[in-house]
């Protein structure tokens, strides 16, 4: 069976001359100005018309399925994004009003507490040196042999 859609718009609709209420008003029947779709389960009583219906859906089909076709094929030529690789190590700074100030921690590059600016090895290993603090949840002093 097939559900065509009727349009209701404010608070009544004409249908075959009759005046049909929108469900949905308030109480006392005012309009809320909002659009409403009505499934209504109607064919047409005959073959010729019941055929035509047919061709057309056949037809919408076809457009649906080239265009989800088209679709997939934009998303199969869309690149997909590279995420840079994740830095080795990272070096925390104060924030100071958008401002980067003094360093404050070292961590290792996987480390889910660290924010700051990506660094090399020998830089992690010199800011600890200088006694910069160590990440205590990702210890970069132990992955880097310094005792500290």
């Amino acid at each position: 069976m097939l559900a065509s859609t009727r349009l209701f718009i404010g608070s009544e609709v004409r249908d075959r001359g009759q005046t049909v209420r929108e469900p949905g008003t308030d109480r006392s029947g005012r309009d809320d100005g909002r659009i409403r779709l009505e499934r209504v389960s109607e064919l047409p009583p005959d073959l010729p018309r019941l055929r035509t219906l047919e061709t057309w859906l056949r037809l919408q089909l076809a457009a649906v399925r080239a265009r989800i076709q088209h679709l997939e094929q934009e998303e199969r030529d869309r690149p997909v994004p590279v995420r840079p690789p994740r830095p080795d190590w990272l070096l925390e700074t104060e924030r100071l009003g958008g401002r980067d100030g003094r360093p404050v921690r070292v961590h290792v590059g996987g480390c889910g507490q660290a924010r700051g600016r990506a660094i090399s090895r020998a830089q992690a290993a010199d800011a600890l040196g200088q006694g910069v603090e160590a990440c205590y949840g990702c210890r970069p002093d132990t992955e880097l042999g310094i005792l500290g």
